[in-house]
């Protein structure tokens, strides 16, 4: 099976614990993560990744949500990452990345959980680290086999 997605928002912070703001490109490395983002590193989790389609959840609830508020790097439409096991690998661009874990427990007290008493990070957030790097943006091709 094969299947086609698209980014629509990459988005960094120089800082960890703050939302990631879009940036127009950027560079995954190998074994890293995005360059200048403070979440890189040689760990597990060096790309975050959430569905629009998630958070257009909550903005049903007349919260305003932008791209990189969940502390995101990459925003995509068209795809389900929360149900592949993880291991799947999927292009974005000339990038590889390989998912290392699915959700994650929100920050203490974060923002969107007061204001809406949900989050979906902790169910739909996906974590990856970087096979293959490559420059991506929101024109990359996005692409994976099963």
């Amino acid at each position: 099976m094969s299947r086609d997605f698209k980014v629509l928002s990459v988005n960094i912070s120089v800082r960890t614990g703050e939302q990631k703001k879009p940036v127009e490109r950027a560079v995954l490395r190998e074994g890293h993560g995005i360059v200048g983002d403070a979440h890189a590193g040689d760990w597990h989790r060096q790309v975050s990744l959430l569905a629009d389609e998630d958070i257009e959840t909550l903005r049903g609830r007349g919260i305003e949500i932008g791209f990189g508020d969940f502390a995101e790097n990459i925003t995509t439409r068209g795809i389900d990452l929360a149900e592949l096991p993880i291991g799947t690998r999927f292009s974005i661009g000339p990038a590889v990345l390989e998912i290392t874990q699915i959700g994650k427990e929100c920050h203490t007290g974060c923002a969107i959980s007061r204001a809406t008493g949900d989050c979906v990070m902790p169910r739909k957030g996906v974590f990856a680290r970087v096979i293959r790097g490559g420059e991506i943006d929101r024109e990359s091709r996005c692409h994976y086999d099963l």
